[in-house]
């Protein structure tokens, strides 16, 4: 402290002066002030709250100070000079930092090597309870002990910076138990170093995080709610997965309820005024058993107006209630009256928390939250977070709702379209299999027939559309309806994939919509002859058949497949081979041996091994095939057709050469009526012998040669008559003074259905009529 006069002369200069600056009282008073100043004082620094000055060390350093001066008043309230005092820099900047110390927010502490409290400021002796008295000197372990926090974590830390000396950095969390309660705590380490560079002191630093760490909690629990919650399209399981989220992290007791529709097939409904029936699909228990669920599992309940399940529904918003509220006491005083034995449980209810499962703004049901003590009611974070979890959930059985429904429809119109009774075939004995992909994509396109053709042939077709779901199926069933109509033309395999391929690129290119520009197929289309016993097949896209011969010998057929359905402008090569009787040809689509887990190649060897495996029919064949060669869990549709052929005896075929001369015809149905009676057939004889001569004659008078008749005996009469014009005949109605135009309406009616078909020399017109004892349709 100086004191000047009005003139700034010292008058009068203190010890605290002269440890300042090295100038003892003597040597200064009476002296101008100003030559004591290294610089000039700026003008009013004096009356500044803290001025500052460079004052002459008496060894000629400089010093450093913050001024505060203090006018000096006289009696005729003049000033007559000032009290000034100086403080160094320094010593100013320890005084600021120990009252930043002790004033800091921060929990602030400083141990010795031995974790004794050498100083806390105010914020940490508060939150220990303790003055600075009882505070330092006391080791740490009986502090934390007092307070109820485990100190072992915290000692470790502050024994690794004495010993490292390099600073900390942890995360620490004091139990519920402890005098701080449950909270989160950020906590910094570091070293105080003295003038050796010895560690003579670590100064600790703790930070209150609770509400973060919370906000860290909630966020990574609706993260793996992201990924956990929906793994499956399952309405049921995806509400278990909800429920593993809630329980225990929420509550102790949780449930979900769905609405009837959701589970079914229907639109969704409106919600009723009054009481809620709501369907228990889902629930847990923190602690196993206890509570017992009120509502069993795929039961219905109805809960009241009034209860927070109908409320949340009604509302479209959370409701938190609890003991105290009256419609909470109302619902549970009709709960222990209608489930007596959880009366203890719910005596302990803390707080109970209905959350709405709203899907594209469609209420599906309710998830339920339960309480009790000695858990903590729920507060707000808590109805934000089951909101957020209720809102992904929700999404999730709303898709997994849709996919069902998507599913059930798509396979109602698959199996729809698919033929439902193969039997009957004198060409063949036929065995299928479809099985629906059961993965998230949905049901595909795949699909078989097996069509009648004329002359007791057959033609076995097998298919695949590209995609999954309805479009997938409503794409299949027009290229089966395709495909059967184009048979009735009687088409060659290679050609009739012609005419399909041409109406699949007509598709996409008459479409521009994502649905039919990603439009494509596959097809295998064969042709057995049993009269021949020969195989006709072409392929487009599509896998080649395995054959199985009498002797045991198995064998992919050997074939060109042609580009699939859609790619237009390559062509398409037929196949055809003579097959023993009781061969046994296995038709398939892709997914019985394609799977991204396993080779195609290997699949398709087990499947011929498959095929060679002793079975009493071919459906038992069928079982044992799909058991052996489909993947445990099919990526796509999986469809088999099984095809046992079948051959026509000589004594069931008679042919005859025919002469092209009209007067031939009488002869012709004289031996046409002579095989009828060798047959046994005299009850047709008459109707076959018109049903051949008008035949012949047509082929007489407007085919060429060769012609040639041919009778077939099987599970109808058919008759043929082939010429060697390629001109196909068509009926028409005769007028009254036409002398021709009546034979094919003659036959048309004679017979239970006639037709014509190119072959590769002409054409072939063909009738059949039922054998007697036989129903004509």
């Amino acid at each position: 402290m100086v004191i000047l006069d009005a003139r700034g002369t010292v008058t009068s200069w203190s010890e605290g002066a002269r440890r300042l600056t090295g100038y003892p009282a003597e040597e200064v008073v009476g002296r101008d002030a100003r030559d004591l100043l290294a610089e000039s004082v700026p003008p009013g620094a004096l009356c500044e709250p803290a001025g500052r000055a460079v004052l002459r060390h008496r060894d000629g350093s400089t010093v450093a100070v913050s001024l505060r001066g203090s006018p000096l008043v006289g009696a005729a309230g003049t000033p007559d000079g000032f009290v000034v005092t100086a403080e160094s820099f320094e010593e100013r900047m320890v005084h600021l930092a120990g009252r930043a110390f002790q004033q800091a927010s921060l929990a602030l502490s400083v141990h010795d090597p031995r974790q004794r409290y050498l100083q806390g400021n105010d914020t940490a002796r508060r939150m220990l309870g303790l003055s600075e008295r009882d505070l330092v000197g006391r080791r740490l372990p009986e502090v934390m002990e007092d307070a109820g926090v485990t100190a072992s974590g915290f000692l470790r830390q502050l024994r690794e910076v004495v010993e490292s000396g390099r600073p900390v950095h942890y995360e620490t969390l004091t139990p519920a138990s402890s005098w701080l309660g449950e909270r989160a705590w950020t906590v910094e380490m570091w070293p105080v170093r003295d003038a050796l560079d010895e560690v003579s002191a670590v100064a600790v630093a703790g930070f209150e995080t609770t509400e973060q760490h919370r906000a860290r909690q909630r966020l990574a629990l609706l993260n793996e709610a992201a990924t956990g919650i929906g793994t499956t399209l399952d309405v049921v399981r995806t509400a278990e997965e909800l429920l593993e989220f809630l329980v225990p992290r929420l509550a102790d007791f949780a449930s979900v309820d769905l609405l009837d529709w959701v589970l079914g097939a229907e639109e969704p409904l409106a919600l009723p005024a009054e009481a809620v029936a709501l369907r228990r699909v889902a629930h847990s228990a923190a602690v196993e058993d206890f509570p017992r669920a009120s509502v069993h599992l795929g039961e219905t309940d109805a809960y009241p107006s009034y209860s927070a399940p109908a409320r949340a529904l009604r509302e479209g918003r959370a409701v938190l209630t609890g003991p105290g509220d009256p419609d909470f006491d109302r619902w549970m005083r009709v709960r222990d009256e209608q489930v007596p034995y959880n009366r203890a449980y719910r005596e302990r209810v803390r707080s109970t928390l209905a959350v709405p499962l709203m899907a594209r703004g469609t209420a599906l049901g309710v998830a339920v939250a339960v309480r009790a003590a000695p858990l903590q009611p729920h507060v707000d974070d808590d109805t934000v977070l089951a909101e957020e979890l209720a809102s992904r959930a929700a999404v999730c059985i709303d898709n997994a709702r849709r996919f069902a429904r998507e599913r059930s429809t798509a396979l109602a119109l698959q199996r729809g379209l698919l033929p439902k009774d193969l039997s009957g075939q004198a060409a063949v004995e036929v065995a299928h299999r479809y099985l629906p992909s059961v993965s998230a994509a949905g049901i595909g396109g795949d699909w078989f027939d097996v069509i009648p053709l004329s002359g007791s042939r057959v033609a076995l077709v097998v298919g695949d559309v590209v995609g999954h779901g309805i479009p997938s199926t409503a794409t299949m069933g027009r290229l089966c309806t395709a495909v059967r109509t184009l048979a009735d033309v009687d088409l060659p395999p290679d050609e009739l994939l012609t005419h399909l391929d041409d109406l699949v690129t007509h598709l996409v290119a008459g479409d521009s919509s994502d649905e039919v520009a990603e439009l494509g197929a596959t097809c295998l289309y064969a042709v057995y002859d049993p009269v021949s016993r020969s195989l006709t097949l072409a392929a487009a896209g599509h896998p080649a058949p395995a054959l199985v011969l009498p002797d045991g010998t198995t064998r992919l057929i050997p074939m060109t497949a042609g580009p699939p359905l859609g790619v237009g402008g390559l062509p398409f090569e037929a196949t055809e081979l003579e097959l023993p009787e009781g061969s046994v040809v296995a038709l398939y689509t892709d997914g019985l041996v394609e799977d991204r887990d396993r080779d195609r190649d290997h699949a398709t060897a087990e499947l011929c091994r498959a095929l060679t495996a002793p079975a009493n029919s071919l459906d038992d064949l069928c079982d044992s095939v799909l058991k052996a060669v489909m993947p445990e869990e099919p990526g796509d549709d999986v469809a088999l057709l099984l095809a046992r052929t079948r051959a026509l005896g000589t004594d069931q075929i008679r042919t005859w050469d025919v002469h092209p001369d009209p007067a031939h015809v009488a002869a012709t149905r004289r031996s046409v009526n002579e095989q009828m009676t060798e047959w046994g057939l005299d009850e047709v004889a008459f109707v076959t012998e018109l049903v051949v001569s008008e035949l012949v004659t047509n082929a007489i008078r407007y085919g060429e040669p060769p012609i040639h008749l041919r009778l077939i005996r099987d599970s109808a009469l058919i008759c043929e008559v082939s010429d060697g014009s390629s001109t196909s005949p068509h009926l028409r109605r005769a007028h009254a003074y036409d002398e021709g135009g009546r034979g094919l309406l003659l036959v048309a009616q004679l017979t239970q259905r006639w037709g014509s078909r190119q072959t590769s020399t002409g054409k072939t017109i063909w009738a059949e009529q039922p054998l007697p004892g036989q129903h004509t349709p």
